[in-house]
């Protein structure tokens, strides 16, 4: 068993312009793509986003919902994107215009670290191009915000993707993931001030995206949001694998959080795809133990079993811990990687604090250091959770800008643990993970940009001076196109019709 497998985060972010309340959102996000995506030239400029192989409307739970029966968000292979909009980056991400938020896709990476890492990439890749907005004659300033919700009843995603075997029961992962993410918010929920979608409750909530989800199980990810999404589009071998689209998560800013929102999910996803889950934790009516949880940061809310006992968010998540913790000691040993083990270190500490003493996790979990923060201003001002300024507090924790983001001052501040250093961060905007198939995507859009005429998840598309048709790649295995496979090849092709015929002949 292994925290390690393919995955990746999409993270659509907050944007709006100052003093301009009524700014077109989508002309506010296509800018944000054009000012990254402008001098990056023909690395950049000419590559579309390849659609040949999306499926939206497929289920894993074996149909098709018709195109006519859809809601248009859902359409997510539609090619007509607004002017430049869509930008694949030389670290192997995809930089686009979804659902009127610039959306920052990462590159797929093997470990939960490595997650962090391009995740964070992604908030520099912000930051760069609000900063060019700023520097553009003609432009006003726009702000981008790494959260999740307008607070007027607006929600905007942050999603993961985990590589999974195709034979694993989608059943079984519906039985096992729903209670795990109604309790993983003790956790990783990043915290919102307010409740209800539209914010207009009076309070304090683990999560910003709890509220906005309706039903146990679907296939919609805009409306009717449900904590187990079954959209049945791997980006891969379709018979060999699933990509599991988790939309429930919410947009980290600490690091640590991130780490174990997506470590503890890989181990508990190894657990399902062995069916070495020694007890069913299933709940009683999920979507409403969900917004039960998220809205008491006391932590002492219990939910109802379907096995007839009771537990809080923290004892379920013990529940998990103990059955992973077990199965890595009995397969591995002494021999677990060290991410495992440094998923399931950090995972133990974590609850255990959260049970003793949760404030002690400022320094680790969004929600405890934004009510933290917001605590300490209530009592200063002589608040109530109603006042206006509390939610602009909410704001500023995710405004990725460092000199306004309350988040980045503590990191100025060494006031949160870090898991990647800033140097890193910096590399990976440009690099991309040299252990999947982005290692290629990206080398190719570094090295032959101007001949890559498009490029997905699981192709790059070449068009190659005086060849007559487009030289489609395929790239159906995430696990291949890494540096070791292709990093030689690619250092001795000088270009995109040299590489072309390297593969051909292969």
């Amino acid at each position: 068993m292994s925290a390690r497998r393919v995955m990746g985060i999409e993270t659509e972010y907050g944007v709006s312009a100052p003093g301009d309340p009524a700014a077109n959102a989508m002309l506010l996000s296509s800018q944000v793509v054009n000012a990254y995506a402008a001098p990056l030239g023909s690395r950049a400029g000419r590559a579309r986003w390849d659609y040949e192989d999306e499926a939206p409307l497929r289920d894993a739970r074996g149909w098709e919902l018709a195109r006519s029966d859809a809601d248009p968000s859902q359409l997510t292979d539609v090619v007509d994107d607004p002017g430049l909009a869509n930008v694949i980056l030389s670290n192997g991400a995809r930089l686009y215009v979804d659902h009127a938020h610039p959306e920052y896709s990462s590159p797929e990476v093997t470990t939960p670290r490595a997650a962090v890492l391009w995740d964070k990439a992604g908030e520099a890749v912000m930051l760069a191009a609000s900063r060019r907005i700023a520097e553009t004659p003609g432009l006003g300033p726009v702000n981008l915000y790494k959260n999740n919700t307008d607070n007027k009843g607006v929600s905007y995603g942050t999603h993961e993707n985990y590589l999974m075997r195709r034979e694993t029961p989608f059943a079984d992962i519906v039985r096992h993931l729903t209670p795990f993410f109604v309790s993983r918010q003790v956790v990783c929920g990043a915290g919102r001030v307010g409740t209800g979608q539209d914010g207009s409750g009076k309070g304090f909530q683990l999560s910003q995206r709890a509220d906005f989800f309706e039903v146990e199980v679907g296939l919609e990810t805009t409306l009717k949001r449900p904590i187990i999404n079954t959209r049945d589009e791997p980006h891969a071998s379709a018979d060999r694998f699933r990509r599991l689209h988790v939309i429930i998560g919410d947009a980290n800013m600490c690091e640590v959080a991130t780490f174990l929102k997506v470590g503890t999910t890989a181990l508990v996803l190894e657990l399902i795809e062995e069916r070495a889950f020694t007890r069913d934790l299933s709940v009683e009516r999920p979507v409403n133990a969900l917004h039960a949880v998220s809205h008491d940061p006391t932590l002492r809310t219990r939910v109802s079993l379907r096995d007839g006992t009771t537990a809080t968010a923290v004892q379920l998540q013990w529940m998990f811990y103990e059955q992973a913790a077990k199965f890595v000691e009995d397969r591995y040993g002494a021999d677990a990687d060290a991410d495992t083990v440094e998923v399931l270190r950090r995972w133990e500490s974590v609850l255990t604090r959260l049970e003793s003493d949760p404030t002690s996790l400022a320094r680790e979990l969004d929600w405890v250091a934004k009510l933290r923060l917001l605590e300490g201003f209530r009592q200063r001002e002589s608040l109530d959770w109603g006042a206006a300024r509390l939610q602009a507090i909410d704001f500023q924790w995710a405004d990725v800008r460092p000199e306004k983001g309350l988040y980045q001052r503590l990191v100025a501040r060494g006031q949160v643990d870090r898991i990647v250093t800033d140097e890193e961060i910096a590399a990976a905007v440009h690099e991309p993970p040299e252990d999947t198939r982005a290692y290629f995507r990206g080398r190719c859009l570094a090295q032959y940009g101007e001949h890559v005429a498009a490029a997905s998840w699981d192709s790059v598309i070449f068009d190659v001076p005086g060849r007559g048709a487009l030289q489609r790649v395929p790239t159906l295995d995430p696990n291949r196109g890494t540096k070791e496979h292709v990093g030689a090849l690619l250092d001795r092709c000088r270009t995109a019709a040299d590489l072309v015929d390297a593969l051909a002949a292969r």
